[in-house]
């Protein structure tokens, strides 16, 4: 161990439950990250991530810890699947995984929750971590045990998937699921290109500029359905391409990543995602996510100030009171000296929320946000090994009428927690204070 650990870095977000501390910043628990945090039906609190000596190595892993005391305490992780002793150098990779908590599904009433996560099968299509199977393990006991059953769910071919059909696809859901109007579990998706459609790796591009576009699976019947076999998913929309926005550096190719979906009182469905442009971009369904409307930008309020963000995720929470709430990094990629939305060690800190309020009647632009408030800061400070100083990247929130919860990395190392109280959202509700409208701030689309 090092001096900055025996200093208790990990307190510098100033969290109220701390989840889970690597004993060093080397070695195959050092990064920590995509905090998924589900509450089960006894009210158990299951925490997923992604872990590994750093991010797409060979030894990365999808684990899980459990606690029973709303996230006091936890018990050590366990590793739901990675890489086997034989498997080739690179391949076997399990990551990004999201669970589906299946009530009174089981045949005496019990609950049944779901594991899905991208299991590389030895292959590279766009990245080793992202090219993989849709791969499913189960726990009938509030996930103490996990099947050693596998089951594999199919993404359809779109465009830009490889020609060769036995190819998986690139693919990542970075959020936990969300249930529709019409009782449907929906999970959004991030859909890289084959290489062989975007030959992003040729041109030394990483995944955050390699063409991209917005997709959904709809589970259409996990939450009634006992066998996993007989499980149905589909893939939206029934088209060519999904959810589309401009590379502003590639003209024609699109580049657009890790949506977040929620209801609106009305019926329709509002995602919400990060593009290249420095803001927020979002898209509405009508009919339950089977198709979409042309994105825009999200903004404070109709023909307001843009959200400004660079490319990290930014995901849109729906609260148990009807609000919702935006997790995002107020800038457009120059944040601390970043050179561009994709320069993502400087411009993912500090993370700010905002409340997000339905305007009656509004059908364009049916959200308004208040002002932007700081939830937490690196200050800039590195973590050893991690590469970044990013705050809140793949968060997860419980919000359950008892308390208020946002669980999230930091800098992909510490897994942390922190109460939200209504008190302190106060400030950036819009029912409460108005937006102080500025000029936006741009970043010259020709520089990376």
């Amino acid at each position: 161990m090092n001096d900055l650990y025996l200093e208790n870095e990990w307190e510098r977000t100033e969290p109220d439950l701390l989840a889970y501390i690597p004993n060093d910043f080397v070695g195959p628990n050092a990064c920590n990250q995509h905090f998924l945090v589900v509450k089960t039906p006894p009210g158990s609190f299951l925490g997923f991530w992604t872990q590994c000596t750093y991010e797409n190595a060979g030894d990365q892993r999808v684990v899980v810890s459990r606690s029973s005391d709303r996230g006091r305490t936890w018990s050590a992780p366990y590793t739901i699947d990675g890489p086997a002793p034989d498997d080739p150098a690179g391949t076997g990779l399990a990551s990004w995984g999201f669970p589906i908590v299946a009530p009174a599904v089981l045949d005496h009433g019990g609950h049944r929750v779901y594991y899905i996560y991208n299991k590389n099968v030895g292959v590279d299509d766009a990245r080793e971590d992202t090219t993989g199977m849709v791969r499913c393990r189960y726990s009938d006991d509030d996930g103490l045990t996990w099947s050693d059953e596998t089951v594999d769910f199919p993404i359809a071919p779109s465009a830009i998937s490889h020609p060769d059909p036995s190819m998986p696809p690139n693919w990542i859901v970075y959020q936990n699921i969300f249930v529709t109007p019409e009782d449907h579990v929906l999970a959004p998706f991030s859909r890289w290109a084959s290489n062989t459609w975007d030959p992003a790796v040729k041109l030394s591009l990483n995944l955050l500029e390699h063409w991209s576009e917005i997709w959904f699976l709809r589970f259409e019947n996990i939450l009634r359905e006992s066998d996993p076999k007989k499980l149905v998913v589909t893939t939206f929309p029934k088209q060519p391409h999904g959810i589309q926005v401009e590379n502003p550096w590639r003209p024609g190719v699109s580049v657009a990543q890790e949506p977040t979906v929620q209801a609106l009182s009305d019926g329709r469905l509002i995602c919400v995602f990060r593009t290249l442009h420095g803001a927020n971009y979002y898209a509405l369904s009508d009919d339950d996510g089977r198709s979409w409307d042309e994105p825009r930008v999200l903004r404070y309020e109709p023909g307001g100030n843009p959200v400004l963000n660079p490319m990290s995720p930014s995901p849109l929470y729906r609260l148990h009171d009807g609000r919702y709430l935006l997790l995002f990094y107020n800038n457009d990629g120059s944040a601390n000296g970043g050179k561009s939305p994709v320069d993502s060690k400087h411009n993912r800190y500090p993370v700010w929320l905002t409340i997000g309020r339905e305007i009656p009647g509004e059908r364009e632009h049916p959200l308004r946000f208040g002002p932007p408030k700081i939830f937490a800061t690196s200050n800039g400070v590195l973590v050893p090994g991690t590469g970044g100083t990013q705050v809140a990247v793949y968060p997860s929130l419980i919000d359950d009428g008892e308390e208020r919860i946002l669980f999230y990395p930091d800098r992909k190392h510490y897994l942390l927690g922190k109460f939200i109280s209504d008190e302190w959202l106060r400030d950036c509700d819009p029912a409460f204070n108005t937006v102080r409208l500025r000029p936006p701030i741009t970043v010259d689309a020709t520089r990376r």
